[in-house]
């Protein structure tokens, strides 16, 4: 079986150990050992397999943490809202008002049909770039998980944007007339319906609304994410006698702190994205960030980002920047713990079925 050291397949430096008590004794009666073996640490999985496994585990990941995801909209596009202030009693407000399925799961359809070919992108070029600065350009290993990481997402983004538009609407707004959340602004019948009516109403530009904000989230979202996973792992393998096949609980565990720190770490970006891609607060975004009128303040008007950040800062104080960790912190943690997993085990499998001859050996 291929052997997977990090999720770039990347072999380490380190050695397997001899069990204890069990050395190994040549004799005649044994048969020799085959002139050309093939080293498994030198297996290095195809680009291909990697985007079907990091799909895969993407769409699987995001389907069981949609539902905390809504909650977490709710808590940034209504931060007012005292019913959804907290996470287990917002999860249980929306779940007994607006049911599972139109409530909670809201917003689902677009959330999956940008899951799996966003993710795909993602770990093609992840795995591609991070392959050649560590192999070809000789990069320090934790520079290089960092700007894989940057570059994947950059190249997801062109799939994750339009469909985070009208997925973090439709959580907000929940079903159609919706008598708990009028204050959103809007009231679209379904999805087709969505995209019909931005489109005429706003226009298709509105399908990039925080495209800018997005990726100030996820690019270093990303870049920590994978750097702190790819670390974890080393030592998790090291915990486990040099052995790449983790158990089950380590792969969760390597993959949960990873999602979950980077989650933190840029939930006040988070915050700036849902509420312009939301465009709730429309009168405090296009607030002045300051009394005074000179040229640098009205350079400063012109950036969307500040003037959500100065609103923010204005009305919900420093920790309205942090609207939503808890469930983020949940969210990313599990979302990533169970997207690495299917990846690894994933790709293992494609390995061994669809290894014919296009598994590169190093």
């Amino acid at each position: 079986m291929a052997q997977v050291f990090t999720s770039s397949t990347i072999p380490l430096s380190l050695e397997r150990h001899e069990p204890h008590g069990h050395p190994h004794i040549e004799t005649g009666s044994l048969p020799p050992p085959p002139k050309e073996p093939i080293e498994e640490t030198g297996y290095i999985s195809p680009i291909f397999h990697c985007m079907l496994a990091g799909g895969f585990g993407g769409m699987v990941g995001d389907t069981a943490m949609h539902s905390l995801d809504t909650v977490k909209t709710r808590q940034q596009g209504f931060p007012h809202n005292v019913k959804y202030k907290n996470m287990i009693p917002a999860y249980r407000t929306i779940l007994r008002e607006e049911g599972f399925f139109r409530g909670l799961y809201g917003g689902y359809t677009p959330a999956i049909l940008g899951s799996f070919p966003s993710t795909a992108a993602f770990f093609g070029t992840y795995e591609y770039t991070k392959r050649k600065m560590i192999n070809d350009l000789h990069m320090n290993e934790t520079v290089a998980y960092f700007i894989a990481g940057v570059l994947g997402d950059l190249a997801s983004s062109v799939f994750y944007v339009p469909s985070e538009v009208l997925k973090t609407r439709l959580q907000l707004q929940g079903k159609h007339n919706n008598p708990f959340t009028k204050e959103c602004g809007y009231n679209y019948k379904n999805l087709r319906n969505a995209v019909s009516t931005i489109a005429k109403v706003e226009g298709a530009k509105t399908f990039a609304f925080g495209y800018k904000e997005t990726l100030f989230r996820d690019l270093p979202f990303s870049a920590l994410q994978f750097a702190f996973y790819e670390k974890f792992r080393q030592l998790a393998i090291y915990y486990n006698g040099s052995d790449d096949d983790l158990p089950v609980s380590l792969e969760l565990l390597t993959g949960f702190c990873a999602g979950s720190l980077a989650g933190s770490m840029t939930t006040p970006l988070d915050v700036i994205k849902t509420r312009i891609q939301t465009a709730t607060n429309t009168r405090e975004l296009s607030e002045s960030i300051s009394q005074k009128s000179n040229s640098l303040v009205n350079l400063l008007n012109k950036n969307a980002t500040l003037r959500a950040l100065v609103s923010i800062y204005k009305h919900d104080g420093i920790f309205g920047a942090f609207s939503g960790v808890g469930p983020r912190f949940i969210w990313t943690g599990i979302q990533s713990s169970i997207m690495l997993l299917l990846y690894q085990v994933s790709l293992r499998k494609l390995d061994v079925y669809l290894d014919d001859d296009r598994a590169l050996q190093a």
